[in-house]
């Protein structure tokens, strides 16, 4: 697979020069979005020698060293004769890819840390993970990362643009508009982004071929990864189907994701076990309804009030035609030409929460009924700064009326610090409120 920059590499590297040795590293993340490749790529610059133990494909021989871990100088001995690679002490490091499939590997990581010759880096997924854990001890010894796939930033470096999102910062920092031709220029790379999304292999395969096809036919191939976990894990079924129903389920602006009309008969409260697994394996971002919009939104979250998007989306834009021939499906070409009616704006919404997790927010939004009617307004996410909030309402187009931000500002005044309306046009002030293009919400 193709080299992308990215940017957990910096992560990585803070943890080996803060660790030294002290810990192992647990990259945790969806499948498919570069974990091993980012693993490799750091253990080859950054030590004299590394060993990489994949754990679908590692032999008979190398599993059953961690049967017994009572003589590390022989399990050290064995895997430099069967990977054929010199360690040397604090100048090596060992991956074990795919950790998950071998518990008693990451429980050994509790005394090969101890012994403090290597370091150690892990990837797996934390369903996974979780799934496998029975009868072995989890090692305290682990400092954890998540990992997502490529964010905006991150496919603009794989298209050998290095000076666009820095400009744009700078715009954003400066609350200065770019101009309609600069805009419209931006917002179309941005659909670029949204349609191939941030999966490396999607995106290697749209650099070797432009041809959005073949970029199409890899995303339903991940997408089918996922869905056979999901039956592996969850053999009723609900998982898969809960999975298949997110773009449906936003497209229709449901106040909630609404279980009934998915699987019959069945309660929110009966899928929260399901729910709680998807979300480790992290090919969903959830969205939990405040009840109390105030500072600690966590502790004020309704468990069983939330919304869900993808992971990535890219892969949600294919999720939602999936049913559909590559030739069918019209949206690759409304979202490149910006043809996209209003009724596919859920594809912005998905992607807004996309980049909000990816900059370290958990997502929260809120809905309140209308004193004059029995609709509600709903704010679409809700940022925690410092001991304020920040409301964020999403339009998929130019429009920019915002009722329902005006209303929750009026509501809770004394607790908002900032207001935004994410939308496709220029940046825009008015009083305190900042209109923000779409693809600028990686700096809020």
């Amino acid at each position: 697979m193709k080299l992308f920059r990215r940017k957990i590499y910096s992560e990585i590297k803070n943890w080996k020069e803060k660790s030294n040795g002290k810990t192992a590293l647990l990259i945790n993340g969806a499948r498919r979005i570069g974990k091993s490749t980012t693993a490799r790529e750091f253990a080859k610059n950054e030590y004299k020698s590394f060993i990489m133990i994949d754990f679908a494909e590692a032999s008979d021989r190398t599993k059953a060293l961690f049967d017994d871990i009572s003589d590390l100088n022989f399990i050290f001995i064995q895997l430099q004769m069967i990977y054929q690679t010199q360690l040397h002490t604090r100048q090596s490091v060992i991956i074990f890819d795919e950790v998950q499939l071998l518990p008693k590997a990451r429980q050994a990581i509790k005394y090969l840390v101890k012994d403090g010759r290597y370091d150690y880096i892990e990837t797996g997924s934390l369903l996974s993970i979780k799934k496998n854990i029975k009868d072995i001890v989890i090692p305290s010894e682990e400092t954890r990362i998540n990992m997502y796939p490529m964010d905006y930033e991150e496919f603009r470096w794989a298209l050998d643009d290095t000076v666009s999102i820095t400009l744009l910062r700078q715009a954003f920092e400066l609350k200065n508009p770019l101009g309609d031709a600069a805009n419209r220029k931006m917002l179309r790379d941005f659909r670029l982004y949204m349609l191939i999304g941030g999966m490396p292999q999607a995106v290697e395969t749209y650099l070797e071929t432009n041809n959005f096809e073949q970029v199409d036919i890899v995303k339903r191939s991940i997408l089918e990864i996922y869905e056979n976990d999901f039956r592996r894990i969850d053999s009723t079924g609900r998982a898969k189907l809960i999975f298949e129903a997110i773009p449906s389920q936003l497209n229709h602006n449901a106040s909630r994701f609404l279980v009934s009309p998915i699987i019959e008969n069945e309660r929110v409260n009966q899928i929260l076990t399901v729910l709680a697994d998807m979300q480790d394996s992290m090919t969903i971002n959830l969205a939990y309804h405040a009840n109390d919009p105030n500072v600690g939104l966590a502790l004020n979250k309704n468990p069983n009030k939330f919304k869900l998007y993808l992971n990535d989306t890219g892969l949600f834009v294919t999720l939602a035609f999936k049913d559909k021939a590559f030739t069918e499906n019209a949206i690759y070409e409304k979202l490149w030409n910006d043809k996209l009616s209003t009724n596919l704006g859920y594809v912005y919404e998905n992607v807004v929460a996309q980049m909000l997790v990816s900059s370290g927010y958990e997502l929260f939004y809120h809905t309140f009924r209308k004193e004059t009617s029995n609709h509600n307004y709903e704010v679409d996410f809700l940022l925690s700064k410092g001991n304020k909030i920040s409301p964020i309402e999403v339009k998929s187009s130019s429009y920019k009326s915002h009722a329902s931000l005006d209303e929750f500002c009026r509501k809770y005044a004394n607790r908002i610090n900032g207001k935004y309306l994410i939308y496709t046009k220029d940046f825009h002030k008015e009083e305190d409120l900042l209109y923000i293009p779409v693809f600028m919400t990686q700096f809020l």
